[in-house]
């Protein structure tokens, strides 16, 4: 499986486990110069700009751990952009916040272990 193939795949795994959480699904996949913000979806009243990270071993360190301060840093950016966007529109900018959802799928197992973690940085 691609690279491309098995992000979409982690973003829609995730997307599904956090509706079933009662989030609601605002966009995919938002990008700007600054990068790509994977998943933005609302928690009540808060929009959240998901991280997701997918492993399929631990070779390169577990998938929470690939979410660097650079990268960081590079969201939160992407998150800026899209909130100047929704203000210029005239629409409310709402309170918002990062987490990040980390995927395990080891490739003997048809099973995948997530980890939600909400306000991550």
């Amino acid at each position: 499986m691609s690279g491309r193939a098995a992000g979409d795949r982690g973003e829609a795994l995730a997307r599904r486990y956090l509706e079933r959480r009662g989030y609601g699904f605002v966009e995919g996949n938002y990008r700007t110069p600054y990068g790509e913000v994977d998943l933005i979806l609302l928690d009540g009243e808060t929009l959240v700009f998901v991280e997701v990270k997918l492993r399929k071993d631990s070779a390169y360190g577990g998938p929470l751990e690939a979410v660097t301060p650079r990268k960081q840093a590079r969201l939160r950016l992407a998150a800026e952009q899209y909130l100047a966007d929704l203000a210029d529109s005239g629409r409310e900018v709402p309170p918002a916040r990062f987490d990040v959802v980390g995927i395990y799928r080891d490739v003997g197992d048809r099973t995948a272990k997530v980890r939600h973690v909400r306000d991550a940085f």
